[in-house]
């Protein structure tokens, strides 16, 4: 690629070619090569001992089955997206790790089904968002329980469901805390911290691809989008 040829160093990210114009594995591939440069610099600054180390190294090489994992379930997100299909607008919510893949399934979904979606910071719900929010507005929250700001997502998500709102949580298995309190529960294995993005971002781009599929569009080549830009 050009950027390849022009950088003065570079990581190639391994994940095969990008097929579709929505890219989902080079996000991934990404996240991935950008946390193993953080433990490595962590390691060399002497901000991560031997045994944190070795437990990144292990949560990173029990990554790929995770996803294999989340990606079972996809017959519970198939039937979810039956119903949601429907749906004019989304909203997404996360914190912390989690903001940027509250972005990312926006994106998608927006990118390659043409519904209008949203990705914010949890904490900025009551800026603007939070006026959106009725019974015909799903709203996707990323509430993994290890996460140290979980308890603040929960009063966030206990906010949309008091103003009428149908909530899809994703967290982590093992957490019933939201089963009756949610439209749908989707769940991925429980990871370090700084890596749930990894697998919380799988069932969301999970939901694009079947929202769009059944909305007949076409996933690998959405309208107005191309695969590289070429102008500024």
């Amino acid at each position: 690629s050009t950027i390849a040829r022009e950088t003065d160093a570079g990581v190639y990210l391994h994940v095969g070619p990008e097929i579709g114009v929505a890219s989902t594995k080079a996000f991934t591939g990404q996240v991935l090569v950008l946390a193993m440069m953080a433990i490595q610099l962590g390691r060399a600054r002497g901000l991560i001992d031997d045994t944190k180390m070795a437990k990144y190294v292990a949560d990173l090489a029990k990554i790929p089955d995770q996803i294999r994992t989340v990606l079972s379930q996809t017959d519970v997100v198939y039937d979810l997206c039956r119903a949601f299909r429907f749906a004019s607008g989304f909203l997404y919510l996360g914190r912390g790790y989690n903001f940027p893949v509250a972005l990312e399934g926006a994106l998608k979904l927006k990118e390659i089904s043409y519904i209008h979606a949203e990705g914010y910071a949890a904490a900025e719900m009551k800026h603007g968002p939070i006026a959106l929010i009725d019974k015909f507005m799903p709203v996707v929250v990323i509430a993994p329980h290890s996460d140290p700001t979980y308890m603040k997502v929960i009063s966030n998500l206990e906010e949309v469901l008091a103003r009428g709102g149908c909530v899809i949580a994703v967290t982590e298995e093992g957490n019933d805390d939201l089963q009756e309190k949610c439209e749908a529960v989707l769940k991925v294995p429980v990871t370090s911290e700084f890596l749930t993005p990894l697998l919380t971002v799988v069932p969301l781009q999970l939901m694009s691809y079947y929202i769009a599929d059944l909305r007949k569009c076409n996933v690998d080549q959405p309208r107005n989008l191309a695969k590289s830009v070429t102008v500024e």
